[in-house]
């Protein structure tokens, strides 16, 4: 008859376990969608697995184990844990979220404890300086941008800008009739003056877009 490996927490091995529980919240939050039955259901990343263990510390060993499971959960180490729940789970380090131990008078070096331990994974290496604000390898190819469209931002930029060269170039060519009119004595009853009003609006409006395509094309190029 072969034998079950008992729980092991650190160095402790946890002979006299009565209940082991294992519990996970997966990170699925509902959404409402209008003419769906039910929720759209959105998934930000899994919670951390929870392992609930009852059980007892017996014999001559007893006060040693209880010494080295309070100073655990005191300190709040990282520690190992293996057991037959946890065998699909490729836990690496938990830590005793909450520890209670008790013990009945008339049963010396018997300790009736419960522990609860919660995944503690190891944290993502960190980001490296690089192009776009220090991204590295969190930037475009994860967004799924490809670098290449930023070339054809830049081009479709100077593009634009010459577009706005050659609308200015001919409200120029309007302002100056309408300056020519005035300054040479020549009287159209006004019928430029809506025109000259419109070239001076316009005109401020292309100059602000026209800075603005540039300087989008020259933050692309560079």
């Amino acid at each position: 008859m072969s034998t079950r490996p008992m729980p092991l927490l650190g160095d402790v091995s946890l002979q006299y376990v009565q209940r082991l529980e294992h519990a996970l919240d997966a990170g699925f939050s509902g959404m409402r969608i209008a003419g769906l039955d039910g929720e759209l259901q959105q998934r930000s990343s899994r919670g951390s697995h929870r392992v609930r263990i009852s059980g007892l510390l017996i014999g001559d060993s007893a006060q040693d184990d209880l010494g080295k499971l309070q100073t655990a959960a005191q300190k709040g180490d990282e520690l190992t844990f293996a057991a037959d729940i946890t065998t699909a789970l490729a836990l690496q380090k938990v830590v005793i979220r909450s520890f209670h131990a008790e013990e009945s008078a008339g049963l010396p070096n018997r300790i009736h404890y419960r522990i609860e331990l919660v995944e503690s994974p190891p944290l993502p290496p960190p980001a490296e300086l690089g192009g776009f604000g220090g991204l590295g390898d969190f930037g475009l190819g994860d967004l799924g941008i490809d670098p290449g469209v930023l070339g054809d931002i830049a081009s479709a930029a100077g593009e634009v800008a010459a577009v706005v060269d050659k609308a200015q170039s001919a409200i120029a060519a309007v302002s100056a009739i309408a300056n020519l009119a005035t300054s040479g004595g020549l009287n159209f009853s006004g019928i430029l003056d809506p025109m000259k009003r419109l070239t001076d609006s316009v005109g401020g409006i292309t100059g602000g877009f026209q800075q603005a395509t540039r300087a989008l094309g020259g933050a692309f190029s560079s």
